[in-house]
């Protein structure tokens, strides 16, 4: 008994051993063919469209985490670094608050800094050099998001040139067979599905990021501003 139930534990074991070798063999094939297509059928202009793609993925993925890392050190709310600006103002102690910013790498902290340094002028000469260095910290920010941009528009226009691609390969194959069997125009087809899924998928990886870190710049504007009124209601009550 206990044999035969070794026997039968033996063989589903060689069965799911087969069957996973089966699959695994059977993926590679799909894989190789769909390469052998693209190389074969799609021709230099299919693989340098691919190619485009494929490094318009790596900018996208780059530049996404770039920004990514830049912006969310600078939306980093610093409690400590306004109260201590307060008490500074408050007890006359300019220098100290100007050392402070200094010391202090953030977007707020340069913006009040350059309000410090123009306190004794006008208000208004005040609140105008504070709004250009926040214009200036917002510019740096958005430095290289447009790439983003650019991505997500150049990747879907390149795998709608490999569609068009495909469909050449499509009507060439028939004109050469004279005949519309599905696997006589089926490379033509991989060949334009693949292209066209490659740039969707790099377009809209790239959309939703360059719009999740507008999302993140909005909310560092909106923490400028903020900084700016209430440095601006503090020196008008000391004033």
């Amino acid at each position: 008994m206990l044999g035969i139930i070794l026997q039968i534990t033996q063989t589903a074991v060689t069965v799911q051993d087969t069957v996973a070798k089966v699959a695994a063999n059977t993926q590679t094939k799909i894989e190789e063919s769909l390469w052998s297509m693209i190389w074969d059928k799609g021709g230099t202009l299919m693989i340098v469209l691919m190619t485009i793609i494929f490094l318009l993925s790596i900018l996208a993925v780059y530049f996404f985490f770039e920004r990514l890392i830049a912006i969310k050190k600078a939306s980093k709310s610093d409690t400590l670094f306004f109260n201590s600006i307060k008490d500074f103002i408050y007890d006359a102690k300019l220098d100290a608050a100007k050392a402070l910013c200094k010391s202090t790498n953030s977007p707020v902290s340069r913006m009040v800094e350059k309000g410090l340094a123009r306190i004794g002028r006008p208000i208004n000469d005040i609140e105008k050099a504070m709004e250009n260095v926040g214009r200036f910290e917002i510019s740096k920010l958005e430095k290289n998001l447009k790439i983003l941009g650019i991505v997500a528009g150049m990747a879907p226009m390149l795998g709608f040139i490999g569609t068009i691609l495909g469909v050449i390969i499509i009507f060439f194959d028939i004109s050469l067979s004279k005949n519309i069997a599905i696997d006589v125009v089926a490379s033509g087809l991989y060949v334009k599905m693949i292209s066209s899924a490659a740039g969707l998928i790099v377009g809209v990886l790239a959309y939703a990021g360059y719009h999740y870190l507008n999302i993140l710049l909005d909310k560092v504007i909106f923490r400028l501003e903020d900084s700016s009124l209430e440095f601006m209601d503090l020196i008008q009550k000391e004033a």
